[in-house]
């Protein structure tokens, strides 16, 4: 089965979790699947821009991205963040090969039209997961950052949980997992929500239950589920163990993102 699997900034600074996912992606691949893995790295990218001097803003979860920040990304996430994970997965030893969206053209961006404008932050406009599949066959696991190069030859700051949706949809994967550092999607009576179906997220969002970085993680499930991705599932990191068991009624962490 195919695989994709999404860690946040947050997990990826915990070097127990890291350790935690690290191995539980090993052990998928040791069960004969192909996985690839997409990372964000915003809270490591925050403490950067800090030390720079630089406060960081964002509006619905996504962060206004200027000419600086767009570089202090690219050397944070495509640099540090990216090849501390790919040492994370080694040291289990299984290969894995760190790679920015616009390495090989994997993914191609456009700028994100918003209200206001948020910079040097786009949205991915194609991707070609061919170097992805050449990983593969390697018996490695691609590790990409959420970065990605536009048609007018500028790199765009992507939002990790869309960059993982186009990854799970270009290349037709099984089953999309966001790792968390929050136990799931919670409902009105902050108890999390062991199952969601997309006609119930307006409803969380209009009474504002679902908030920040929530909003643009469910969208991208919402556009997953849209593109064929059979399931959908946000677990908590503290939970990858459960991994291997993902696609068995024995998982009962997190929330489970349905089409109805």
């Amino acid at each position: 089965m195919k695989f994709v699997v999404k860690l946040g900034g947050a997990t990826i600074e915990d070097k127990r979790l890291l350790h935690l996912c690290g191995k539980a992606i090993a052990d998928l691949v040791a069960d004969g699947n192909q996985v690839a893995v997409v990372h964000g790295g915003g809270a490591q990218l925050t403490q950067t821009l800090a030390q720079l001097g630089k406060e960081s803003v964002f509006v619905s979860g996504l962060r206004i991205t200027d000419e600086e920040t767009r570089d202090a990304a690219l050397m944070v996430l495509a640099g540090r963040v990216n090849k501390s994970l790919v040492a994370a997965i080694g040291s289990h030893g299984q290969n894995a090969v760190g790679l920015s969206g616009g390495d090989g053209n994997v993914f191609r961006a456009r700028k994100k039209k918003t209200t206001p404008d948020l910079g040097f932050v786009g949205e991915i406009a194609a991707a070609d997961p061919r170097w992805l599949e050449a990983i593969w066959t390697m018996n490695a696991v691609p590790v990409i950052s959420s970065i990605a190069l536009g048609f007018d030859g500028e790199y765009y700051n992507i939002n990790a949980d869309e960059m993982a949706s186009a990854t799970a949809v270009c290349t037709r994967a099984d089953t999309l997992v966001f790792l968390t550092d929050v136990p799931g999607v919670k409902g009105a009576d902050g108890q999390v929500l062991r199952w969601l179906t997309l006609a119930q997220i307006p409803s969380l969002e209009q009474q504002q239950i679902v908030f920040g970085g929530m909003l643009p993680k469910l969208n991208a499930c919402r556009a997953a589920l849209a593109g064929g991705v059979g399931r959908v599932r946000i677990l908590p990191a503290e939970s990858a163990a459960l991994l291997p068991d993902i696609c068995t009624s024995r998982i009962n962490d997190g929330t489970e993102v349905m089409v109805a």
